[in-house]
């Protein structure tokens, strides 16, 4: 007998994000390590990576296993929401409303701008001297 499993994959600026949803009781395994230590003191980040699950009920349903690699912290957390929101709507398209309300099915395209050659940065100029 084997389990049925849900895949997912999730990218916010430079992370992705490759998610298994296994039927179970709700364990949160991020790179082989728990949630919580995963995201350390930033309960913040471990709700907004979770989100998905919450909004549709299913926290307590499905153990959620990451591999997630590139970008930051905060990158990765919005990675992982985006890869469970996928792995949900293969889950059950029911879910699709309810995730497409809430702005999780769409992949946020923002990423860092290039440096421009003579600047700064990719809008921060070096000061103008008139004189």
């Amino acid at each position: 007998m084997t389990k049925k499993e849900y895949n997912g994959t999730g990218r916010r600026k430079c992370s992705i994000a490759r998610v298994r949803l296994v039927p179970g009781k709700g364990k949160l395994i991020i790179n082989n390590k728990t949630a919580k230590q995963y995201f350390g003191n930033l309960p913040a980040l471990e709700m907004r990576a979770f989100q998905p699950l919450v909004l549709t009920g299913k926290e307590n349903d499905f153990d959620v296993r990451v591999k997630v690699v590139g970008g930051g912290i905060s990158g990765q957390a919005g990675a992982i929401r985006h890869g469970i929101a996928r792995a949900l709507l293969s889950v059950n398209e029911e879910n699709k409303s309810i995730l497409r309300s809430e702005g999780l099915l769409t992949r946020d395209p923002r990423i860092k701008e290039r440096k421009k050659y003579g600047q700064k940065r990719a809008r921060k100029r070096f000061q103008f001297s008139k004189r």
